[in-house]
């Protein structure tokens, strides 16, 4: 559950940054936000799900 939330805070803040500085229209993110929730109540939802988990595992793996 907590990656889940700091997933949505990341792609937030970095949508809001794209916005303001890149010109992405507040209309593109719209779309881009609908398509999230279409895709999270799609068939191919648990498949994002576990490969988020797993990039997320590998990321939290590497050692500096």
């Amino acid at each position: 559950m907590a990656l889940s939330i700091s997933a949505v805070v990341l792609l937030a803040i970095i949508v809001i940054l794209l916005v303001r500085k890149s010109g992405l229209k507040a209309g593109h993110a719209v779309i881009c936000m609908l398509l999230g929730f279409y895709l999270a109540s799609s068939s191919v939802a648990p498949t994002i799900t576990d490969l988020t988990s797993n990039v997320a595992g590998m990321i939290g793996q590497l050692k500096f």
